[in-house]
């Protein structure tokens, strides 16, 4: 699953490939985006890379070569997301449900699969529900999320865990939140507050922290628990 931003940067590096034989540079893809910082263009190429849509050659300038195109994926993996995909204007919470006082267990909306390793645009399942003993829950609105992605191995999360978060817009540095970046991504990250800026740190060092101004970066959520099947 690719934002509008990546699948415009992919199209982009694609054709210029065909018609010059060599990669563009940096400045050409902001222009061509029409972003304003060339940190943008890393970022998506990044997560194109991380995707396996596109490969950087390090040791040769300007050198990208493009993989595949969105939409050449196994027929399991289509059949795996084809059901949650959901666009459009992130910004109003995931509404979650809230455990009552006498209640022994309680069923908890799952929102499909979040991103621990590069931002994804969030993906829902309406008809999908998880259920936990109310005990472990506290105060306040859960909701479940199907992990995908190996960034947060390191804090005990793999792939394929449900996570249960509690739903809030505050979150104290260092815990594991659910972020939502510029409106439309959302990724599964520990917080690091750093003055006027907001890092997003993953839990496996093969991947490095992302650092947003604070502006860009609302907090949908804290990680309270996690679930595992065998």
């Amino acid at each position: 699953m690719l934002t509008r931003k990546q699948h415009e940067l992919l199209l982009f590096i694609d054709r210029h490939l065909a018609a010059t034989g060599f990669s563009p540079s940096f400045e050409e893809m902001k222009a061509a985006l029409n972003l304003r910082s060339k940190s943008g263009i890393h970022r998506l190429i990044s997560a194109l890379e991380e995707r396996g849509f596109l490969r950087r050659h390090h040791h040769r300038a300007r050198a990208l070569e493009v993989i595949r195109m969105p939409g050449q994926v196994s027929a399991e993996a289509a059949a795996n997301f084809a059901p949650y995909v959901i666009r459009g204007d992130f910004s109003p919470k995931l509404p979650g449900v809230k455990a009552t006082a006498t209640a022994g267990s309680v069923q908890l909306p799952m929102y499909g699969r979040i991103a621990a390793g590069l931002p994804i645009e969030a993906l829902r399942d309406n008809g999908a529900f998880v259920e936990m003993p109310a005990s472990m829950l506290g105060g306040g609105e859960h909701y479940g999320l199907e992990v995908a992605g190996d960034s947060m191995v390191d804090a005990g999360i793999q792939d394929g865990d449900t996570v249960i978060i509690r739903r809030g817009d505050n979150a104290e540095t260092g815990q594991i939140i659910v972020a939502l970046v510029d409106d439309e991504e959302v990724t599964l990250k520990r917080l690091r507050r750093r003055g006027n800026s907001v890092a997003l740190e993953p839990a496996n060092t093969a991947y490095k922290p992302q650092i947003f101004p604070a502006d860009r970066v609302k907090v949908q959520g804290r990680l309270v628990a996690l679930l595992r099947r065998y």
